[in-house]
């Protein structure tokens, strides 16, 4: 065991990769905005800081934005009746970039020459502080401190036309992760970065069209799911129908690997395939790779319980609740004494005891990130009677930093950065730990990585980062950190 600890041992919350946000838009419904709030309830494990709605009843722009969940400031009938029409979008925010304040909860709205223009997005923009520092001296005034406002500064100075040339434009001039919905008085944009690092699927409601982060909040109303928007597509929604650009070319897409590991629902549809057939494939490949004699195996819950039930069908080894959640607690409450916030695991998940007690324990996750929950954990199992605990983890190591809209620590604080895998499973008082292999991982999804090369943004596991990170190399003044990792 470590006598000293780089890690707050008592950042339970701090302890998981958390997803920026979602987007959720709807054209041609009636009271489009009470959609949006419901889709925005199905997405609301996406971002649980802010949340935001713009509806356009055909003359003008109506918004509601407000921090904390959808519940609570979007069930409300004096809320809703502000906000008329027939489209609006809607979105769920979890910071990445920009302070926790009003003023960044999207969608951002602004009058332009051509008329309002409200954007949701989802992702980060890596070269967005580059383009600020140019717009600024051009004389643009930011109102925020989000990435996504650059997207409408180049909207506004671009020299073309028309709405969807001009947001043609200015994506054109960003780097990063976009998935983006766009209502203008002209119809509804939505549109995904070149690699697809971002999802985005539509859908359909009798004659209305929706776009949503994921199927499930197709699910929630009713809608039928059509296809995924495609990497580097602009769909165009409006009175006169549907039309689609692709005014990128053709890349090779680079989609988010840890959509099917942890961020999206089990119940949604990611790029073609069920997330939860997918977590329980990656627990089969897992216990495969790293078997083990136990008694059970048991789910950290909620996000280890696919991988853990694929684990247990495979191994044979008899899946069980060994610890129990309680869904009635949000963040963790800060309290001055070590002595009571060493507890603060307990407020979410406590042990089966009477289950436990002299058995042999897989504890199954969906990832380690500092690391902190995983001590508690096993420390739990042992106080409750486990004779051993042995720890899965359904993903590779977390070695890198995402920088595409996932609020991941900085390096130095992720734990399998700092250490062995064996380092590890001393440090969390384990008798034995395994992560899944970035090979097995592709297996689970049905695909390889060719002579090493990712098909889908693994960069989280293997520092292969898809685009340039023109903002981070500008700050530390060094190689590009995709060139680095290559090396």
């Amino acid at each position: 065991m470590l006598t000293t600890n780089p890690f707050d041992p008592y950042d339970f919350d701090g302890d998981k990769l958390r997803e920026e946000c979602g987007v959720f838009g709807i054209w041609g419904a009636d009271n489009a905005a009470s959609f949006s709030a419901l889709g925005l309830h199905a997405l609301q494990h996406r971002g649980q800081e802010a949340a935001g709605i713009t509806s356009f009843d055909g003359r003008h722009f109506h918004s509601h934005r407000a921090m904390g969940h959808v519940a609570g400031n979007f069930d409300r009938d004096d809320v809703m009746r502000r906000m008329p029409g027939r489209a609006s979008i809607g979105h769920v925010r979890y910071s990445t970039t920009g302070e926790t304040a009003l003023r960044n909860v999207q969608p951002l709205f602004a009058e332009m020459a051509e008329g309002g223009f409200a954007v949701a997005h989802n992702g980060n923009l890596s070269n967005a502080m580059k383009l600020r520092r140019t717009l600024n001296r051009r004389g643009s005034i930011f109102q925020s401190t989000s990435d996504t406002e650059v997207i409408i500064h180049l909207v506004a100075t671009s020299s073309f036309t028309n709405n969807l040339e001009r947001l043609t434009d200015a994506l054109k001039q960003v780097e990063g992760a976009y998935s983006l919905l766009v209502l203008t008085q002209d119809g509804l944009v939505a549109c995904r970065d070149p690699l697809g690092i971002r999802p985005l699927v539509m859908g359909k409601l009798g004659e209305a069209t929706i776009f949503a982060s994921e199927t499930v909040a197709l699910d929630v109303i009713g809608a039928s799911y059509l296809r995924d928007v495609e990497p580097g597509e602009l769909v165009l929604v409006s009175d006169s129908g549907i039309r689609s650009f692709r005014p990128f070319g053709n890349i090779a897409p680079r989609p988010c690997i840890f959509e099917h590991v942890y961020f999206s629902r089990p119940d949604s549809i990611a790029e073609g395939q069920s997330v939860y057939e997918v977590r329980k494939n990656i627990g089969a490949e897992l216990s495969h790779e790293a078997p083990v004699n136990a008694d059970y195996v048991v789910p950290v819950p909620d996000s280890g319980v696919p991988a853990a039930l694929g684990f247990s069908q495979a191994s044979g080894i008899p899946f069980e609740l060994g610890i129990i959640r309680s869904h009635y607690v949000g963040r963790t409450f800060i309290q001055p004494s070590q002595e009571v916030r060493h507890l603060g695991v307990k407020l979410k998940h406590n042990a089966n005891s009477a289950l436990v007690r002299g058995k042999r324990i897989v504890l199954v996750d969906d990832s380690i990130v500092r690391g902190t929950t995983s001590v508690k954990l096993v420390q739990m199992m042992r106080d409750a009677g486990a004779r051993e605990v042995h720890m899965r983890i359904a993903s590779p190591p977390t070695t890198h930093s995402c920088f595409y809209g996932v609020d991941t620590p900085e390096r130095a604080k992720l734990l399998a950065a700092q250490m062995s895998v064996a380092g590890m499973a001393d440090y969390i008082n384990a008798d034995s730990l395994a992560f899944i292999s970035i090979e097995g991982l592709y297996r689970a999804l049905g695909q390889e990585r060719n002579n090493g090369q990712p098909q889908r943004c693994d960069a989280c596991f293997t520092g292969q980062y898809p685009t340039t990170l023109t903002d981070l190399v500008e700050k530390d003044g060094g190689p590009p950190l995709a060139l680095v990792a290559s090396r």
